[in-house]
């Protein structure tokens, strides 16, 4: 059956709070790809969206215990498989 919903998330830019999604490819700079995954950001792990500033940019998101706020443009080239939907 075909949902008339919202789409599932397909990019980390996609996730609404406390919406959670797996990790999966960077398309980004390669120096900024190694930069994220020092922070965390490695694909497969899980990662939740867990608020965003006043005007909406930059979102903060939880990975592997780390709380990072990232810019709504690196987020959207960061690909994810949709998860479980956390309650806060």
């Amino acid at each position: 059956m075909v949902s008339l919903l919202t789409p599932a998330p397909s990019r980390l830019s996609d996730l609404r709070e406390g919406e959670s999604g797996v990790l999966g490819e960077f398309k980004v700079a390669p120096a900024l790809a190694e930069h994220l995954m020092n922070l965390g950001f490695v694909p497969g792990v899980r990662v939740t969206m867990t608020g965003k500033a006043p005007g909406g940019c930059p979102c903060i998101y939880r990975v592997d215990g780390t709380v990072v706020a990232l810019r709504r443009k690196i987020a959207r080239g960061i690909s994810i498989t949709p998860s479980e939907i956390t309650a806060d």
